[in-house]
């Protein structure tokens, strides 16, 4: 099982990224993807999940209406459409795999596997 996040850069505030998140070893479709991250001195935070089979999806308060997470099945791919992108966005984004469906969603510890980090800058 692995899963690579890469899509990470610097951007100013306002702009826009999109992360992806690929996945090998597993099927997309049957687990539960989620982002997290991390910014120098703070502790991870979760950001968005995704549910397997269904696609239902969730957001952090800070996130919403700014970030959409969606997924290829065909090309076992999570993605993370981040718009309107603020300075307090910068941080190390991870993607981890979860259980299909996860009411805890937030909680790092329900995931197994994690994606190695892609760096997000935002510029003021």
């Amino acid at each position: 099982v692995q899963l690579q996040a890469f899509g990470g850069g610097l951007v100013q505030a306002g702009g826009s990224l999109r992360l992806s998140c690929a996945a090998s070893g597993f099927r997309l479709a049957s687990s539960g993807i989620g982002w997290f991250r991390q910014a120098p001195g703070k502790e991870r935070e979760a950001v968005s999940y995704i549910r397997g089979s269904s696609g239902q999806t969730f957001y952090a308060d800070s996130v919403k209406g700014r970030f959409t997470i969606s997924r290829d099945n065909a090309k076992n791919t999570v993605y993370l459409q981040m718009n309107s992108l603020k300075p307090e966005d910068t941080a190390v984004y991870y993607c981890a795999r979860g259980r299909p469906i996860l009411s805890a969603w937030f909680t790092a510890s329900r995931y197994d596997y994690w994606g190695q980090g892609t760096q997000v800058t935002v510029s003021s």
